[in-house]
């Protein structure tokens, strides 16, 4: 998904145009990736909805002069920039812990519901959230680098870029991601 589609570049023109309905389906074809990157870059905590339509508040102020070829990418670093951003403001202030009524849902739960039978989604649950568990206790730059990749499909120039570091930088974060959860996840794929 490195670079537009067709279809998302007249969409794109289409909005530039006046359509709306266009920018819908824009925000549509992107809402997955981009929404489950913010889930799971969040881990849960403050308001992944308020990030993502913050996410396209900004990217809409600039969209009429947007010229990259890979609007998700650009759409990640904006999410990227607002996470941390909202990072620092919460430095110093207390979180408080969830109770039974404000428990919150994990992104494998939040992500569109497959229409696979109990068992194998019971099972897939069960493995999703072990993964997540093991992206939990990644550094978040690995964790940034991880997700960019196999959630955004971006290129390693593209996520150098939006994190500020070298190529080289970048693959070795990835590789020492992967490095690390095939560790963590090393009896749950020999049980595969």
């Amino acid at each position: 998904m490195s670079e537009m589609q067709p279809i998302e570049r007249e969409w794109l023109e289409q909005y530039r145009r006046g359509d709306l309905d266009a920018l819908g389906k824009l925000v549509e074809q992107y809402r997955r990736p981009l929404y489950s990157f913010i889930l799971k870059m969040t881990e849960g905590r403050g308001d992944p909805e308020e990030i993502f339509q913050e996410t396209w508040i900004r990217a809409i102020r600039s969209l009429d002069r947007f010229d990259d070829q890979n609007l998700l990418g650009w759409l990640f670093r904006i999410a990227h920039n607002l996470i941390i951003d909202r990072a620092r403001k919460a430095r110093g202030m207390i979180q408080p812990s969830p109770t039974t009524e404000q428990t919150t849902t994990s992104w494998f739960d939040q992500v569109a519901a497959s229409s696979l039978g109990p068992a194998t989604v019971t099972a897939g649950r069960e493995l999703g959230c072990r993964i997540q568990e093991a992206l939990e206790s990644l550094p978040a730059k690995q964790k940034e680098v991880f997700l960019l990749r196999m959630e955004g499909d971006l290129s390693f120039k593209e996520i150098a870029r939006i994190q500020g570091v070298s190529i080289n930088t970048a693959l070795a974060r990835m590789h020492y991601a992967v490095r690390k959860l095939r560790g963590l996840l090393k009896d749950a794929y020999d049980n595969l």
